[in-house]
C-alpha cells in the first residue's frame, strides 16, 4: 500500500512562512484547496511524546481490560456525537465521495465495540493443566501483559480506519499508543486523539504526531513495538530498523490482489463485485483489485457487464454528498502512477474499453479504466497500481488463473468466482495469499475474528484474527507456583549415588513409551 513520505514544497507565500514555521498544509484533492495545517514535529517532540506515556501506561494497565472498555465506550460514544462533523473533514483531506468517507467511522466503532466486548476474555491468565508427573505439583499461568508505548504510523488512504483498527486493540490491551498519520490526511486523525485527551478527559496514553519521514523514523526508534500500514519499501525499511533495536514490528505492506472469474460463476455478481472491489477509494486500498483472471468461455459476457457499470459511474467532487461514485487520487504521485502503468499497457497493445486518461479538472481525478488484451509483461499486471484501473485477462482454465494469480511476489488477499463452492474452497486453499474471498471482495477486511495478513512481500504478522488482534500487543508472561510445597525438590543438591539411580529409574519410567526401554531390558 503507497504511503506517501515527503511534501512537495510550497508554492504561494503563505505556504512558505507556514512551512518556515514547522508546518506544512494539507490540500483537498478534489479541488487542490488547502483545508488545513499540520505541524513538522521533531524526533526530540517525539521522544518527548513517548516519555510522557511510557509514564502513565502502568496507571492504564492497572485499570484492567474491564475498565480500559469503559473508556473505549465513551470514545465510541464521542465518535457518534461528531460523525457528521469528523466525517465532513475526512472528505475535505481526502477526496473521497461522501458515502466511502461515510464509511470509515462505522468501520472504526464497529472494531471499538468488538475489542471491547471480548477484552477481557482475551487478556484473562490462562491456566494450562501440567503436562506430566514431573511437574504435576505445579500451578502453571500464562499472563499477557503489554507493551508499554505501541507506535501506529498509517497511510493516507484511510486515515481514520486505520488506525483504530491498530490504536484499539493495543489500548485495550493496556499499551499506551504513539500514532503517527500520513502528513498527506493527518487532520480528522488528529481531531480524534484531540477528542481523546481534551473533550473524554482520558488518561495520557494516546497521543498523535504529525510530521515527515523523519517524524516516522523517531516513533520507530523510540517505541516498543511498531505496527505499520504502507509501501513494501518503507516496511522493509521499518522491518530493518526494529530488528536492530530488537523489538516485535507488524507490516501490512502491497498487494496486487488477484480475482479469478470461473465459467459457472454469477457473472452479473461477478462483474458488479470487480467494478466496486477495483474502484472504492479510486482503487486507493490494499486490498482492492488489481487483475482480473477470466475463463475463456465468458470472458466477452464479463467484460461487457464490467464496461457497462463503468460508464456509469459518476466521477467528480461530491460537495453535495452521494452525488458521485468516484473521487479523487489523494496524491499527485499516485496520480501519476496510474497514467503511467496505463501508458505502458497501451502502448503494448492493451486497449482502454473506457477510461484511460486524467480527467480535465482541478483536482487529482483519474477516469475509471477498464483494460482488455492485457498480459504479466505490462506494468498494470506487475506492479500495484493503486487506482481506479481493472485490467481483466482471459485465461483458459482454472489452473491457468491460479498460476498467473500466484505468479507474483504479494499476497494480500484475492478473490474466486464460482456457484460450485466446494471447487472455490480448494483453489482458495492453491492460492498464495493471507486472506481469499469466494464470490466476494475485501470482505476480509470487515470480518473481525479472523486476521487479516499478507504473504510474501505484502507483510510480517497481521490485524485483526479476534484474540490475536489484542494479544500480539502483549508479551506472554509464565508464572509457576507450587501447589504441593516440599521441603526440597528431588533434583536439588546434595546429589549421591542413590539418588541419582532412583532419578534416573523415575526419568526412564515417566519418559519411555514400552515396556522394554521403561525397565532398562537388555
Amino acid at each position: 500500500m503507497p504511503t506517501t513520505l515527503t511534501t512537495d514544497r510550497p508554492s504561494r507565500p503563505d505556504e512558505m512562512l507556514a512551512a518556515y514555521a514547522g508546518q506544512f498544509p494539507v490540500h483537498n484533492p478534489a479541488d487542490g484547496s488547502v483545508v488545513g495545517w499540520a505541524r513538522d514535529q521533531t524526533p526530540d517532540e517525539v521522544i518527548d511524546t513517548v516519555t510522557r506515556l511510557r509514564a502513565s501506561q502502568p496507571e492504564w494497565e492497572a485499570l484492567g481490560a474491564k475498565g480500559r472498555s469503559l473508556w473505549a465506550g465513551r470514545l465510541r460514544d464521542w465518535l457518534l456525537d461528531n460523525d457528521e462533523r469528523l466525517t465532513a473533514l475526512l472528505q475535505s483531506e481526502t477526496g473521497k465521495p461522501w458515502a466511502e468517507a461515510a464509511l470509515e467511522l462505522p468501520t472504526a466503532i464497529d472494531a471499538l465495540n468488538y475489542y471491547a466486548k471480548h477484552a477481557r476474555e482475551v487478556l484473562a491468565d490462562q491456566h494450562p493443566r501440567p503436562h506430566g508427573l514431573m511437574t504435576a505439583t505445579k500451578r502453571l499461568t500464562t499472563a499477557f501483559r503489554p507493551y508499554p508505548v505501541v507506535g501506529v504510523i498509517t497511510p493516507w488512504n484511510f486515515p481514520v480506519a486505520l488506525p483504530m483498527l491498530d490504536a484499539v486493540p493495543a489500548l485495550l490491551a493496556g499499551c499506551a499508543v504513539i500514532t503517527k498519520p500520513s502528513e498527506v490526511a493527518p487532520l480528522t486523525w488528529r481531531e480524534i486523539v484531540r477528542g481523546w485527551n481534551e473533550e473524554l478527559g482520558a488518561l495520557d496514553v494516546l497521543a498523535c504526531v504529525t510530521g515527515l519521514a523523519a517524524t516516522g523514523a523517531a516513533v520507530v526508534d523510540a517505541v516498543d513495538y511498531v505496527q505499520f500500514t504502507g509501501s513494501t519499501a518503507t516496511g522493509r525499511r521499518i522491518g530493518q530498523r526494529a530488528g536492530q533495536r530488537l523489538i516485535p514490528c507488524g507490516l501490512e505492506l502491497g498487494g496486487k490482489d488477484p480475482m479469478i472469474v470461473l465459467a459457472d460463476a454469477d457473472l452479473e455478481r461477478a462483474g458488479a463485485g470487480a467494478v466496486w472491489g477495483g474502484l472504492f477509494n479510486a482503487g486507493q486500498a490494499c486490498v482492492s483489485v488489481e487483475r482480473i483472471y477470466v475463463e475463456a468461455a465468458v470472458y466477452d459476457e464479463f467484460v461487457a457487464r464490467v464496461v457497462e457499470q463503468v460508464r456509469a459511474l459518476r466521477q467528480g467532487a461530491d460537495t453535495s454528498r452521494y452525488q458521485t461514485d468516484v473521487g479523487a487520487m489523494i496524491t499527485d504521485a499516485q496520480l501519476q502512477m496510474v497514467t503511467r502503468h496505463v501508458e505502458d499497457a497501451l502502448a503494448s497493445g492493451a486497449r482502454a474499453l473506457t477510461g484511460g486518461r486524467p480527467t480535465a479538472s482541478a483536482g487529482s481525478f483519474y477516469e475509471p479504466t477498464v483494460l482488455v488484451d492485457v498480459d504479466h509483461s505490462m506494468a498494470c499486471m506487475r506492479e500495484e497500481t493503486f487506482g481506479p484501473t481493472l485490467p481483466v485477462m482471459k485465461v483458459t482454465d482454472a489452473e491457468d488463473a491460479i498460476r498467473l494469480a500466484n505468479d507474483w511476489p504479494y499476497g494480500l488477499s484475492a478473490s474466486v468466482w464460482t456457484n460450485d463452492r466446494k471447487a472455490g474452497q480448494r483453489i482458495a486453499r492453491r492460492l498464495d495469499a493471507g486472506a481469499v474471498n469466494l464470490n466476494g471482495v475485501m470482505t476480509n477486511i470487515f470480518t473481525l475474528p479472523i486476521p487479516q495478513a499478507g504473504w510474501k512481500q505484502s507483510g510480517i504478522g497481521g490485524r485483526l484474527g479476534g484474540a490475536y488482534g489484542i494479544r500480539k500487543y502483549c508479551r506472554t508472561q509464565a508464572i509457576t507456583s507450587d501447589r504441593l510445597q516440599l521441603g526440597n525438590e528431588p533434583t536439588w543438591y546434595p546429589y549421591t549415588p542413590r539418588k541419582g539411580r532412583l532419578l534416573a529409574a523415575i526419568f526412564r519410567a515417566l519418559t519411555a513409551r514400552d515396556t522394554r526401554r521403561c525397565l532398562r531390558i537388555r
